[in-house]
């Protein structure tokens, strides 16, 4: 199959770019979400493409004219006569086989070689739009339903929301009577999934957590061991107070959050899926507690910190709460459809330059970095590592695809770049005496970073 392609520069990362021919004359965004006007092509026929890949044109026709630099606005006529985004034959090329019971998620063509243009918002397919529109809706539809049981909180839920999607595990910081419990349980009741919760305590063991063998007679006297799932064994768990029980214990947690499975007496049991861990920690009191260490706190994709309601909403918290029951939850979601969304969103094309933002912010935490800023080095211990990095683009994608979009641009890095980052840093004695915490020291990062790499 033969289908013609034209190339243009993006005038704001200089990327190129393949478009089909009838762009010429009308906008396009480029994936780091920089909107221009594509020029209209001289005279010679297109350059051919075989197998969706863009090659050079001839030597005997005339090259493909660079963008304008800045956009120009769109007559009323033109807008009308929108070409098509895709043809038939790109929309068949790039159909993958349809998922049983949930959304068509199309594999997103990936890109080869450095030089390969990077994805429009014009030439994503149909499918993986309509996906991305469902997924945007079922959001609304979720947040709409804990709304009517939950006050509040919006910041809160789209955090977790975003974590869930990105295939990731929150710790929830608060004051005790902040909601967190029932919280959590609300959005197991919208996703139809199944909920458990652990209170952690000091006397708690791991077999507690990831189950036991047990010695067991059949009805023919033989006997046999048996393995019990424990509690980790479902969708959503909630470890309540995860920093009140001892290390051993809480490492129990890490193969499960990372490898979605654990092992006991040396068989391996798979967990179902989907698989979160939302952990809570009471922030003010410390003794008898056993902080999280760093390497089971970098575990966790988001420190989702929850404050105290407004006056408003407290007001309607009283009232809402004193009645004789709780509303019904309905579900929204199913199991399938929410795996199937959790693809998608690693599906997303993120640009070399979003990229390269997201790794000088993590970089430049680094005291040893020398391209670290000076407050870094006079009040950071030690830095965050490169599963910040990974925790800033996977929340960044979770982030446009739930709100419709499908470009990440450099300010979806920045908008969860406090909760990815503000457990991922130790701060020294120097930062501490003079009133800071992570976040400000975050928030000093992303001021400081520009999002153009110097030269």
């Amino acid at each position: 199959m033969i289908a013609t392609r034209m190339r243009v520069k993006c005038p704001g990362c200089g990327k190129v770019l393949s478009v089909p021919p009838e762009r010429a004359g009308h906008s396009v965004v480029c994936s780091c979400s920089r909107k221009f006007r594509i020029a209209s092509r001289p005279g010679g026929p297109p350059a051919p493409a075989a197998h969706g890949r863009p090659v050079a044109p001839p030597k005997d026709h005339a090259p493909a004219p660079e963008p304008l630099a800045a956009p120009e606005p769109l007559e009323p006529e033109e807008a009308e006569e929108e070409p098509p985004e895709i043809t038939e034959e790109e929309a068949e090329e790039k159909a993958p086989p349809a998922l049983p019971r949930a959304p068509v998620v199309p594999e997103l063509a990936e890109q080869e070689e450095a030089e390969a243009p990077p994805t429009l918002a014009a030439d994503v397919p149909a499918e993986a739009r309509e996906a991305v529109q469902s997924l945007a809706e079922a959001r609304r539809q979720v947040l709409h339903e804990i709304g009517k049981i939950i006050v509040g909180q919006q910041d809160v839920l789209d955090q977790i929301l975003t974590a869930f999607f990105a295939k990731g595990h929150c710790v929830l910081m608060g004051v005790p009577g902040l909601a967190k419990t029932l919280m959590v349980n609300c959005l197991a009741d919208t996703m139809s999934l199944e909920f458990k919760r652990v209170q952690f305590t000091p006397d708690l063991m791991p077999t507690d957590i990831t189950g036991t063998t047990i010695l067991e007679e059949d009805a023919e006297g033989r006997r046999k061991f048996v393995f019990t799932n424990g509690p980790v064994f479902t969708n959503i768990l909630l470890a309540d107070e995860i920093n009140r029980t001892p290390p051993k214990t809480q490492a129990a947690l890490l193969e499960a959050m990372q490898e979605r499975r654990v092992t006991v007496s040396g068989e391996t049991h798979k967990l179902p899926a989907p698989f979160l861990v939302l952990a809570t920690q009471n922030p003010i009191e410390q003794e008898g507690t056993y902080p999280l260490p760093e390497a089971q706190l970098d575990r966790f994709l988001f420190l989702i910190k929850v404050d105290y309601p407004t006056e408003q909403q407290e007001e309607h918290i009283l009232l809402s709460t004193t009645l004789e029951s709780l509303p019904k939850l309905k579900c929204v979601l199913n199991a399938q459809s929410i795996l199937a969304y959790q693809e998608l969103v690693r599906r997303v094309p993120v640009s070399p330059f979003v990229a390269n933002y997201a790794a000088r912010l993590v970089r430049a935490t680094r005291p040893g970095s020398p391209d670290a800023p000076e407050f870094i080095k006079k009040w950071v211990r030690w830095g965050c590592g490169p599963r910040a990095g990974q925790a800033l683009l996977l929340a960044a994608k979770a982030r446009v695809v739930l709100h419709g979009k499908f470009n990440v641009s450099c300010e979806d890095v920045r908008a969860f770049a406090r909760p990815s980052l503000r457990h991922r840093l130790g701060l020294n004695f120097a930062a501490v005496s003079e009133g800071y915490d992570t976040d400000a020291i975050v928030e000093q990062v992303l001021k400081a970073i520009p999002e153009e790499k110097p030269k």
